[in-house]
């Protein structure tokens, strides 16, 4: 691969706003995964539909972005990098302006759908070009930069979405969707360059298909804990979908041009590295979605009240994602992913501990505690990661990372809501009081998210610095 950097070598200028204006549309794109959770009883209310027909606004959401993952890389190869870009914000453009105009609730889904299908090719893309521009003794601080976008935009989502809300109407959030990615639209002529090395080859489509199984797989996570479910129909579901991708992992171990090369997961440190960075991610979505529930169920906060508890993680989380990458280069990366899945790890253990004694500024704290943690693993993790590739496989690695911290994350938020309900159920039904009840459902869900920390420790401990592959 030659060298990327020689692109912008004597502009600055270029480089800047190259990096500027793809951040720019990635945190757009990511904001509007997370920001719709706040305004599902307006949508349920304007479209006149039930609670769980609006949570496919999200869910859908997350099932297409996470089928286009695993293409990205196949894309980067065969579509020059400026016409890609362009193309995915034209896509999530026209499928925001769906949604500004959609007269019913089916029409809404499709723009949606066409703004998952940006996403998921976006995620993964970014990530590997910014990889690719950087040298690999800066990337700790490129990375940072990067987790800012993806980790902050996360965390921030419900509560711009929440202040938004408070001050016009739903469709006023859309609209500063369209307008942001119109003008780096527009900005992409002109700084935008072409940074992969283009390899054209034809895509698999037999592996397009068989990758469908993820949707499946998905789907049934996300039925995890809901009331009335066919657990028949969805068994088979899951039986079908795990068969298409045992099929999809064969297939790319067989094939002479895989769709996504899958024999990044020969490297011992690159494993780990994809198992730190979904850990951590599912402590940082956890955090978002349980603890503005514990706000307004234990603490009795109004949902604007509980959203804007989340502020003080979410700005700290921001401020510590540039910060990690610069101690990432300068100190190693196992000593920061140390720090960071310790931080987590505490703020677990803490929360299990005292659970019917924490207040709300207590809770706050161990939010940003919780958060600070993300920021000292989930992008650091990615970055040596990468680093323990060879740079051929930098795209098709950070597909499978992205790919697989959704799927961990989607687990994990199935997975607390199921112990949340469940114990909950338990204690009411035990003649407890519900606030009793309450208190002990999330305690059982700090103390299963505590222990998956110790796990995340422990693998810390195990990772390795930059071990690069030939």
């Amino acid at each position: 691969m030659k060298d990327q950097n020689k692109i912008f070598k004597g502009n600055k200028k270029l480089h800047n706003w190259f990096v500027a204006i793809l951040l720019a549309g990635t945190f757009t794109m990511s904001i509007s995964q997370s920001s719709l959770s706040t305004a599902y009883p307006t949508l349920m209310r304007y479209f006149g539909v039930t609670a769980p027909t609006i949570q496919w606004l999200t869910t859908g959401f997350m099932l297409v972005m996470c089928i286009m993952m695993p293409i990205s890389p196949w894309l980067l190869s065969n579509v020059p990098f400026k016409r890609l870009f362009q193309a995915v914000l034209v896509m999530f453009d026209v499928g925001t302006i769906v949604i500004l105009f959609a007269p019913n609730f089916p029409l809404m889904m499709f723009g949606r759908v066409l703004e998952a299908m940006g996403v998921g090719i976006l995620f993964p893309a970014y990530q590997s070009v910014m990889l690719t521009i950087t040298p690999e003794e800066l990337r700790g601080v490129t990375m940072g930069i990067v987790g800012l976008v993806m980790g902050s935009a996360l965390a921030v989502g419900p509560i711009i979405s929440g202040v938004v809300l408070k001050f016009t109407s739903w469709q006023g959030l859309f609209v500063i969707f369209a307008i942001i990615i119109t003008v780096v639209f527009l900005l992409s002529f002109k700084f935008i360059a072409n940074v992969m090395d283009l390899e054209p080859n034809h895509l698999d489509f037999i592996s397009v298909i068989s990758s469908l199984g993820l949707i499946g797989l998905l789907f049934v996570i996300n039925q995890l804990g809901k009331a009335n479910v066919n657990w028949s129909e969805q068994f088979g579901l899951l039986a079908v979908s795990l068969i298409m991708l045992a099929y999809f992992v064969y297939r790319q171990f067989h094939i002479k041009t895989p769709m996504l090369e899958l024999r990044v997961l020969k490297t011992f440190n690159y494993d780990l590295a994809v198992l730190l960075t979904g850990f951590s991610y599912i402590a940082l979505i956890v955090t978002t979605i349980i603890f503005p529930l514990y706000y307004q169920e234990v603490l009795h906060l109004s949902p604007f009240a509980s959203g804007m508890a989340l502020v003080p993680g979410a700005v700290f989380l921001s401020l510590l994602n540039p910060v990690t990458g610069k101690l990432a280069d300068q100190f190693g990366f196992k000593r920061v992913l140390l720090m960071g899945m310790s931080m987590i790890t505490l703020g677990w253990g803490i929360l299990f501990i005292f659970s019917s004694s924490i207040g709300l500024i207590a809770m706050i704290i161990l939010a940003m505690l919780i958060e600070g943690g993300n920021a000292f693993v989930m992008m650091p993790a990615m970055t040596l990661g990468a680093n323990s590739l060879p740079d051929s496989l930098i795209s098709h690695g950070t597909a499978v990372i992205t790919t697989v911290r959704q799927i961990l994350g989607s687990l994990g938020v199935a997975v607390a809501t199921i112990i949340l309900a469940a114990v909950t159920q338990s204690h009411l039904s035990a003649g407890d009081h519900a606030v009793i009840a309450n208190q002990m459902g999330y305690r059982a869900v700090f103390f299963t998210f505590f222990l998956v920390a110790i796990v995340g420790l422990m693998l810390s401990i195990l990772i390795k610095n930059s071990e690069k592959k030939s």
